[in-house]
């Protein structure tokens, strides 16, 4: 995954996929892939900054669910990720950790690989090659991946035959298939699975977002250190960068693989996520964000946030929500997406997908007024039942600006 600005405050990110298939020709996973552009066929750089913005692209821009669906999602780690300097902040159910053949494995790195596996994660050993140190890692291997292509025949059956004597049970991936004769001996060798450009070449996903203020992301670094941090404090933080609480939202889905809470406000994810991971995935954010210039003028969201707060307040209806129903809305414009499509992707309330979706329920009425007084008009349509008023609106949406203009200044 890379970066490159469309605007001032949006970036279009990349991520790309390889499929993995099973010896009955079925999917059954997905390897993730660093790109740094559209037509990439080959990573450049293989850095931490690189894995890290794999894993915020793939778990907190595009959602995990949109790229794999119901299929398993094979993630290549770094050495700073094994050891431990950068947090895994996904569950362990959600993907299969890879070890790099580039990695050195010293007795950190076991130790950490050791970590991972009691912790519950599925690991694999990229690109396999007997006789070096990472032999040591086979005990907590799940998979093994050889290549095939280029290798000569006699070596790689001695290779297979001796990771089915050392570890029974392990499941053997065959990958750089390029041909079909390389496919054929894959799978009289025994393969369990097989992944190759024969099979199908990484596919490259674009999206555009929201880039988060760095000083926000440290800011709330700084605050997670604290031992008496006050869950207030930090979903308000989160919810004043509209970048940083779209990625936060979206990494809910990562908490559990099985996570069935909706999300109604900010604060509801930040207490899904829990101290922990919301501070696992700062870290990763910023690491992954370095290469990223510029800050963003991000009053669209923010503004209609505060605004939909504004007069939930004043119409009985829970402004937290209001504001992060504004902001998503405001996001999907900024992004020039349908909110509708934008929700889909995120795990919210159904009250909070259906005001988003087609302006239904009170909070729809709010956000169809909301709409309707910035294109000029005066007219309230359906929200009069909540006695909503064109002095109302006004008066709410002065107050947002002036919030929306301080909130700025302050962190510049």
């Amino acid at each position: 995954m890379s970066a490159e600005p469309v605007a001032d405050n949006t970036w279009t990110l990349y991520v790309a996929r390889q499929p993995i298939v099973d010896r009955d020709g079925r999917l059954i996973a997905y390897e993730m892939l660093f790109r740094d552009e559209p037509g990439a066929t080959t990573a450049s750089e293989r850095a931490a900054a690189a894995t890290s913005r794999v894993l915020v692209n793939t778990f907190a821009e595009f959602g995990l669910e949109r790229l794999v669906g119901d299929k398993l999602g094979f993630v290549n780690l770094t050495r700073e990720f094994l050891v431990g300097e950068l947090p895994l902040p996904f569950a362990p159910e959600l993907a299969v950790c890879e070890v790099l053949e580039t990695v050195e494995v010293d007795d950190e790195v076991y130790a950490g690989v050791a970590a991972l596996a009691r912790d519950g994660y599925a690991i694999a050993l990229d690109d396999f090659v007997w006789g070096t140190a990472h032999d040591r890692l086979l005990p907590f291997a799940t998979y093994i991946k050889f290549e095939v292509a280029g290798v000569d025949p006699d070596v790689l059956t001695e290779r297979v035959a001796i990771a089915r004597q050392r570890k029974r049970g392990i499941k053997l991936l065959a990958e750089r298939l390029e041909s079909d004769d390389d496919y054929q001996f894959a799978r009289d060798l025994g393969f369990d699975y097989f992944q190759g450009y024969l099979l199908g070449r990484p596919e490259v996903f674009s999206a555009e977002a929201i880039t988060p203020n760095r000083a926000r992301q440290l800011e709330l670094l700084g605050m997670l250190t604290s031992p008496d941090v006050d869950l207030g404090t930090l979903s308000a933080v989160v919810a004043a960068d509209p970048g940083l609480a779209l990625r936060v939202l979206r990494a809910t889905n990562s908490a559990s693989a099985g996570q069935k809470r909706r999300i109604a406000s900010i604060q509801d994810a930040v207490v899904i996520l829990g101290l922990e991971r919301l501070r696992q995935w700062l870290a990763v954010m910023i690491v992954s964000d370095l290469s990223q210039a510029g800050e963003a003028d991000l009053s669209i969201p923010m503004v209609r946030g505060r605004w939909l707060q504004n007069v939930a307040k004043q119409t009985d209806l829970p402004a937290e929500v209001g504001f992060t129903i504004g902001l998503l809305s405001g996001v999907a414009d900024l992004l020039r997406v349908d909110a509708g499509e934008l929700a889909d992707h995120l795990p919210l309330t159904e009250e909070v997908a259906a005001a988003l979706a087609g302006e239904e329920g009170e909070f729809g009425q709010v956000l169809n007024a909301v709409r309707v007084y910035e294109s000029g008009g005066l007219g309230l349509g359906r929200v009069q039942s909540r006695r909503l008023s064109v002095a109302v609106l006004a008066r709410s949406y002065l107050e947002a600006v002036d919030w929306s203009t301080a909130t700025s200044a302050a962190i510049k």
